[in-house]
């Protein structure tokens, strides 16, 4: 897995030594560590507070130190524990929402789990095709109608299908546009009561995908989303595209919310569980060797 972080993050690593310089160190001065940690996208303030304990000149171990305190409270590991287990996968159009959910259909399906997809993302024609692709390569069924058509309905048929065939996990897509807001909790407060109303546990999981390419400024989308709905978890994409890495400090520092996964390419087994310590390693090898 570190092979995998450390290549996902090697945008980020050079972002960071086009200030900190690309020798070998054993301590970085203060105030260049802060211009650093600012260049990989870690917000300004919380920069401030993860430096403000340390001294003058900071060494690698009590930098580890003070960045592991960021992830402390947060728990990330999925112990799937019902059936169907039902994921809603929520986000803006754009984020890589179809393909993660794919990639978490060839995770699942690799560790011998059964999986269905639900196309509920009605509102763009390309969204179903997209999803009805994956599924014929996956070989995994996929429930779906027309678009315009209720994503409710879909979400809905998803489940009872999942219950019926005794399906471990369901995949549920949905629509992502946030320029009214209104539409939005509408359209997802309903998907989640007939989620339940097709099985009264479900959703098990709301997780909301981000793109990492946007680094910090996704932090507003999360807000909207988790205001709107209530967000489990974060998947962040694309983070092999981006030299804001340093971003997920923030974005788990602001949202309190874990990160489970890591998009790290566009293969189907380019999605990675995040590890909070390969992925601080990985930003401290950019910074001190």
């Amino acid at each position: 897995m570190f092979g995998i972080f450390k290549k996902a993050l090697d945008k980020t690593k050079d972002a960071i030594k086009s200030v900190v310089g690309s020798e070998k160190k054993e301590k970085i001065d203060k105030e260049l560590l802060e211009e650093a940690l600012i260049e990989a996208d870690i917000d300004y303030d919380l920069v401030e507070k993860i430096l403000n304990k340390l001294p003058k000149e900071v060494t690698k171990e009590k930098l580890k130190k003070e960045l592991l305190k960021v992830f402390d409270v947060l728990e990330n590991k999925i112990e799937i524990n019902d059936k169907p287990y039902v994921f809603l996968i929520i986000g803006v159009n754009g984020a890589g929402k179809t393909t993660t959910i794919a990639k978490l259909a060839y995770k699942f399906k690799n560790e011998g789990k059964s999986v269905i997809l639900g196309a509920a993302d009605t509102f763009r024609a390309a969204a179903i095709e997209q999803l009805t692709r994956w599924a014929e390569i996956l070989d995994v069924p996929i429930v779906k109608t027309k678009q315009g058509h209720d994503p409710a309905a879909v979400t809905y048929d998803t489940i009872a299908s999942a219950k019926a065939k005794g399906i471990d996990i369901a995949l549920i897509d949905t629509a992502g546009r946030l320029h009214n807001k209104v539409n939005l909790q509408n359209e997802l407060k309903k998907i989640v009561n007939v989620a339940k109303k097709a099985y009264e546990n479900a959703p098990h999981k709301v997780l909301l995908v981000i793109d990492g390419t946007q680094g910090t400024s996704a932090i507003n989308q999360a807000k909207v989303f988790n205001e709107v709905i209530g967000v489990d978890g974060i998947i962040v994409t694309k983070l092999d595209g981006t030299a804001k890495g340093g971003a997920l400090f923030s974005i788990v520092n602001e949202l309190k919310l874990p990160i489970y996964y890591v998009g790290v390419g566009e293969k189907p087994e380019n999605l990675v569980e995040f590890d909070k310590e390969e992925f601080i390693d990985g930003i401290l090898e950019g910074l001190y060797e």
